[in-house]
């Protein structure tokens, strides 16, 4: 993990005697391949270019040396699901959560923001895959209840500004790519380069 981003990964306490604490990890898969696709590499990804979201949640679980409820929002306000990525998701132990719009809503973002609501009345901790800067004010209420770890998972270069100011309140900021090693082949991105994790066989 580079210097940019949280220290090492740290066992949790229960939260009582017997109840392990758990991470919530809340995927916003619609804006990680926008901003993969617009942002990084400027078309759309192909199928071999998109997250592994089983390294993602891998990543969840080892980052707070706890167990994982893996959460990935869809939209499916078409009426329609696409049920070979739903099955896929089912087999990496995600609980696919598809949404449909009764309106002109940000559906997913209107799930993830109440699920963000909801989580401020149960313990654990909080991981969201997003960049977008419509969860700000439940991710600063998370922020404000004490030994909760609230965690951003997200291209670091492409995130929200605000994001980063709530690093001295707390929040953690890993890297999709750097920290939880979510891609099969390096992506050409433009960032900086904490020197400790600098390849030059990268670039040459």
């Amino acid at each position: 993990m580079s210097a940019a981003f949280a220290g090492p990964p740290s066992v949790s306490p229960p939260d009582v005697v017997g109840t392990p604490r758990k991470t919530y990890l809340l995927v916003d898969g619609e804006n990680i391949d926008a901003t993969l696709g617009m942002n990084v590499l400027n078309r759309r990804p192909d199928p071999q270019e998109r997250p592994r979201w089983d390294r993602i949640s891998a990543f969840a679980q080892k980052v707070w040396g706890q167990d994982v409820v893996p959460l990935f929002f869809l939209n499916a306000t078409s009426g329609q699901m696409p049920m070979p990525f739903v099955q896929a998701l089912l087999a990496m132990g995600y609980r696919p959560i598809p949404l449909a719009a009764s309106g002109t809503e940000k559906v997913v973002d209107v799930g993830i923001q109440r699920t963000l609501d909801a989580l401020a009345s149960r313990s654990g901790d909080v991981l969201l895959a997003s960049h977008d800067g419509d969860f700000l004010p439940q991710i600063e209420a998370l922020l404000g209840e004490g030994e909760r770890r609230v965690g951003l998972l997200a291209f670091r270069e492409f995130v929200n500004a605000q994001f980063s100011q709530l690093t001295e309140r707390g929040l953690e900021m890993f890297d999709l790519e750097g920290d939880a090693d979510a891609f099969t082949a390096p992506l050409p991105r433009v960032r900086i380069i904490p020197i400790d994790e600098f390849d030059p066989l990268r670039y040459l």
